[in-house]
């Protein structure tokens, strides 16, 4: 059985470590649902399954093992949708997260910095880093790619944490239910209202192919929704477990901040080293008998992968408990891998670089205000990270005289 306990700060999984060593492909029982599946664990199975079209991600309406009792799916998600039609919809927004559509975004991601370090500043010690400048940042960013005015951005927030939240009875998952099906209706309003007053924004791109015919309503919703709550939730946990790692390990801080070049490295390695997600994500099932990793798996079984895991592997990644700036090993897959990896990690990738660079720029000397082992930590929610409170991670800002020019980002 397996079943996703308690962790402390940023441990690694030790059943996902023991599966990297012992079993790497592994029939095991998750905590829900019934019959056994498969586990994937290492680096290499782990781009086979989910590069390979005999392992299809449509299980919706299956009776599938899960890690949670109530799982709440987004209704007609691109991620449950396999090939062409799964690159059908993607091609919609792909092109807003493209290398040159985050490239013209940076200044505004510095500016933006700019504003919430002087409010960080302004709140004096100890501060929340959390409330005062990376919820703010990870929320801002995608709601305005996506076109959300900054009046309706809580809501979404609010809507992100619902759902994102593992529920534990009946009355929380009608909860998820329900803050799904308002987002849901939000965007439904926010696309007729682009359809009448087009913008320069991510919805409006989306209108436009619905009226082409490339994508139909259900599919726009599902789209935005994902868009919407991910796009803040995933980055503003991983940022946050980013900033937690550095502040706990002072001699990457220090090297950051003497040489700042090492930010754009050092976000990768943040990436592949941060355990950014609890359990397992979505199952797989093999279409027709499969080999991986010298184990049969049979037709209609259900795989699950652990890209937190594959990033552990140390058979690509030596020593993978060290964080190494300087690491030349293959690409992570921190964003997934496949058909099926997560269209924006450009965006996401640049948020944390700005980010980083602006807190190492301005606050130099910024460190925890409690003990490590006093932080709070939620792991009811898919992506772990401190909770968003006055109670956990906080910093100590230096005074105005650290600043330093942020508005270009990476410097």
């Amino acid at each position: 059985m397996y079943e996703v306990h308690d962790l402390p700060g940023l441990g690694f999984d030790p059943f996902l470590w023991e599966s990297l060593s012992d079993a790497p492909v592994s029939r095991i029982r998750l905590p829900h649902g019934k019959g056994d599946c498969w586990l994937v664990t290492r680096y290499q199975d782990v781009k086979f399954v989910t590069s390979d079209p005999r392992f299809s991600r449509n299980v919706l309406g299956r009776s599938v093992p899960k890690m949670t009792k109530h799982f709440i799916p987004l209704d007609r998600a691109v991620s449950f949708v396999d090939p062409p039609d799964h690159a059908r919809v993607r091609s919609v927004v792909s092109s807003s997260f493209t290398q040159r559509s985050v490239d013209r975004l940076r200044l505004r991601a510095g500016l933006l910095m700019e504003g919430l370090c002087v409010d960080l500043e302004a709140a004096g010690a100890p501060a929340d880093l959390v409330h005062h400048v990376v919820s703010p940042f990870a929320l801002t960013m995608i709601s305005e790619v996506i076109g959300v005015p900054a009046a309706d951005q809580p809501r979404v927030r609010d809507w992100a944490q619902t759902v994102l939240t593992r529920a534990s009875d009946e009355a929380q998952a009608v909860q998820a239910e329900e803050a799904k099906q308002a987002a849901r209706d939000y965007f439904r309003q926010l696309a007729a209202q682009r359809r009448t007053e087009p913008q320069q924004d991510v919805m409006t791109t989306m209108v436009a192919a619905v009226s082409a015919g490339r994508i139909d309503e259900e599919e726009l919703l599902a789209l935005a929704t994902l868009m919407g709550l991910n796009g803040w939730h995933a980055v503003c946990n991983n940022i946050t477990n980013m900033m937690y790692a550095l502040l706990t390990q002072r001699h990457l801080m220090e090297r950051l901040r003497r040489h700042p070049r090492l930010i754009v490295p050092a976000v990768d390695e943040l990436l592949r080293w941060i355990p950014h997600k609890h359990g397992v994500g979505q199952p797989r099932i093999a279409t027709e008998d499969v080999e991986v990793g010298g184990v049969l798996i049979r037709e209609g079984e259900l795989v699950y992968v652990s890209y937190v895991a594959a990033n552990w592997d140390e058979r690509v990644y030596p020593d993978p408990g060290r964080i190494d700036f300087e690491r030349k090993d293959p690409p992570h897959m921190a964003f997934g891998h496949g058909p099926h990896a997560c269209v924006g990690p450009l965006l996401a990738r640049m948020e944390a670089q700005v980010l980083l660079s602006s807190l190492i720029g301005r606050f130099p000397t910024m460190h925890l205000a409690v003990a490590p082992d006093e932080m709070n930590w939620q792991t009811e929610r898919s992506h772990p990270g401190p909770r968003r409170t006055t109670s956990c991670l906080v910093a100590l800002p230096t005074s105005q005289n650290s600043h330093t020019d942020v508005s270009r980002g990476v410097v």
